[in-house]
């Protein structure tokens, strides 16, 4: 039966949950910040329907699109739980930038997805502005994205993030891991720490049963605090690597470590050897390590363990490599060798104390 319209009350969007005005403002608060990631290139103003984007053609001969996209995954809980919203955002671009300079392009620009149940403002303008941060970081344009109120999908104080990030390079410079071969050199990138992977067993093991929890001391802040150091990014050291040096192969290394993500830049026939001894490891992967009694296997398949970028060059270009890597402001090491592999049933990483 059809309610009474003269006795029923008018119902609003605001009513069901949903603030307009609360994105609005969103918006007026995030103006600057992302002007300050703009590049020339960028055609349209906040608030467009889709943000317009106008390469320069002319510094190409035939100029390639590379595109990423991936989200912060559980650390966010760390976040909620730490009010600490400030850092994620460059997680978000973090993750997929790293993934757009593994095949040489320069990232462009990107974009955001911002959902939550409940919209405040202001916590969603500091993650935005962490985003920007990101953005000027690795030199790409946030040129859109949304902010999405969705009431009874998220827990209350909860959000979700999610980024797009689109790039380019000359096709003729795409570093795609063809030409490694045996004798190539392996260097290695300094991580922050465990960047945006593992963290649904980091938070098992810091906020489980008999856990430290947040709050304890680490060093000279809380572990909290650690935990939420913000994914490094490599994108101008790369790229200025990439004007002096023949960089042969790429790899970030994220979800499934060195054992799953090395081999997908190498060619069949060869394998790469590494010594754990040739980089420090961060205190933070120790303490994780005991505890929850992990193999070294296991440390090598889910966390970076110190290591977030890894570079092949030729033997002959790894000093000059190095130096134009610390001179970007990286620490870096020269990690291992490319070596011939004589099986298939061989596995294509081999690692070293």
């Amino acid at each position: 039966m059809a309610k009474d319209s003269k006795n029923t009350p008018s119902m609003t969007y605001r009513d069901a949950g949903v603030d307009i005005d609360a994105g609005n403002r969103v918006v007026q608060l995030i103006q600057k910040a992302v002007a300050s990631t703009h590049r020339p290139e960028v055609a349209t103003d906040l608030g467009g329907f889709g943000a317009l984007f106008h390469p320069d053609w002319s510094q190409y001969t035939d100029p390639v699109l590379v595109s990423a996209t991936d989200g912060v995954g559980t650390k966010l809980k760390l976040a909620f739980l730490t009010g600490k919203l400030d850092t994620v955002g460059i997680d978000l671009v973090a993750m997929s930038v790293n993934d757009l300079i593994v095949q040489g392009a320069e990232p462009l620009f990107f974009l955001d997805y911002f959902a939550t149940g409940k919209l405040k403002p202001e916590e969603a303008a500091t993650v935005i502005e962490g985003i920007a941060a990101g953005c000027r970081q690795s030199g790409c344009a946030l040129i859109g994205g949304e902010t999405a109120e969705m009431p009874d999908f998220y827990e209350p104080g909860e959000f979700d993030l999610a980024g797009f990030a689109v790039g380019m390079v000359e096709k003729s410079a795409i570093i795609d891991g063809r030409t490694i071969q045996e004798g190539d050199v392996v260097l290695g990138l300094a991580s922050s720490g465990p960047h945006s992977n593992g963290y649904s067993l980091i938070r098992r093991l810091v906020l489980g049963e008999g856990g430290p929890g947040l709050k304890a001391p680490f060093g000279d802040t809380t572990l909290g605090e650690a935990l939420l150091t913000p994914t490094r990014i490599y994108v101008k050291p790369l790229l200025a690597l990439a004007k002096q040096c023949k960089i042969k192969g790429l790899v970030h290394i994220t979800g499934g470590g060195f054992w799953e993500n090395i081999p997908r830049i190498l060619p069949a026939s060869v394998g790469v050897t590494l010594s754990k001894g040739r980089w420090p490891r961060p205190e933070i992967f120790n303490l994780l390590q005991q505890l929850g009694n992990i193999t070294e296997e296991e440390m090598l398949r889910t966390f970076n363990c110190g290591l977030g970028m890894i570079v092949v060059v030729s033997a002959e270009q790894a000093e000059e490599a190095l130096q134009v890597l610390t001179q970007a402001g990286e620490q870096a090491w020269q990690v291992g060798r490319v070596v011939a592999r004589t099986s298939d049933e061989e596995g294509q990483v081999t690692i070293l104390d």
